[in-house]
């Protein structure tokens, strides 16, 4: 296991979420403050909480946003490269997994009480979405992040 893919693990045990840990593991060596990093990606948490994205996938795009997204006006170099980086990550994590949405990488919908207590009762966080969640860190290592 990689270091920021075991630092983004630490995330998960202090009850963050996916999206959280992949982008907290990296927000620092792209000057994003810890806090700042963890609130942003609160909400990005089971895709976003309609078992849409998996937020290992989406907190991999706020880290390749952090290091290579665009911030000045006009910049459409640095736009087209931005979207190529995240559409490159994107394509080598469903080729990887299989699939980008949480429900399809779970096999339940978390947004409904059945599926939610499915993830519950199944531990699914800890069975299946820590290895999304190193997946994701290892592959934003692979890249260059």
């Amino acid at each position: 296991m990689s270091e920021r893919s075991e630092r983004a693990v630490l995330y998960t045990e202090n009850s963050f979420n996916c999206a959280q840990s992949v982008f907290a593991a990296f927000a620092e060596e792209h000057g994003i403050d810890e806090e700042i990093a963890l609130r942003v990606a609160g909400g990005f948490g089971g895709g976003m909480r309609r078992g849409e994205v998996c937020g290992a996938a989406s907190g991999g795009v706020m880290v390749i946003g952090a290091a290579k997204g665009h911030s000045v006006p006009g910049d459409n170099g640095a736009k087209q490269d931005c979207a190529a980086r995240t559409s490159a990550f994107m394509a080598e994590f469903e080729r990887r997994n299989g699939c980008l949405t949480c429900r399809g990488l779970l096999g339940v919908d978390t947004s409904t009480p059945e599926g939610a207590e499915a993830f519950v009762k199944e531990r699914m966080f800890q069975t299946k979405c820590r290895g999304y969640i190193t997946g994701a860190a290892e592959l934003l290592e692979e890249l260059g992040y």
